[in-house]
């Protein structure tokens, strides 16, 4: 799915590696059997990084990238305000897109890069639940 702006042109470094993580979750994704249904969908200055399908299953992706381990693994930095903003644009998604028969959930893949061997992908399933599901 193409990005709505030129990453070349992007100074901030953070979202260079964001992008690229976002890039080695969906390969792994893709390869595991799941659709990209949509990358990076916005309402106002909320996102959701992936959107996947599998089967009726549906989830709502957040990937967390980092370079190593030092500031803890990258599944641990979902806040609750992070799960609060993800369940808004989420429902958003389910109101313009949504199914009856699709069962959604709430996935975290934590990426961490190596510029030395393979990238690290965890993908932690039904990672948190929210009230309107």
């Amino acid at each position: 799915m193409p990005i709505k702006s030129n990453p070349d042109s992007w100074t901030d470094p953070r979202h260079v590696r964001g992008l690229k993580g976002e890039q080695v979750a969906m390969r792994y994704l893709s390869f595991a059997g799941w659709r990209i249904i949509d990358h990076r969908y916005r309402m106002g200055r909320l996102e959701i990084d992936v959107v996947a399908r599998q089967g009726n299953v549906v989830a709502f992706i957040e990937v967390k990238t980092r370079w190593g381990s030092v500031f803890g693994q990258p599944v641990e930095a979902i806040t609750w305000a992070k799960r609060r903003d993800l369940a808004r644009v989420a429902q958003a998604w389910v109101d313009r897109r949504g199914r009856a028969a699709f069962v959604y959930r709430f996935d975290v893949i934590g990426v961490t890069l190596s510029t030395a061997g393979p990238h690290r992908v965890e993908h932690v399933e039904d990672a948190f639940r929210v009230g309107w599901r």
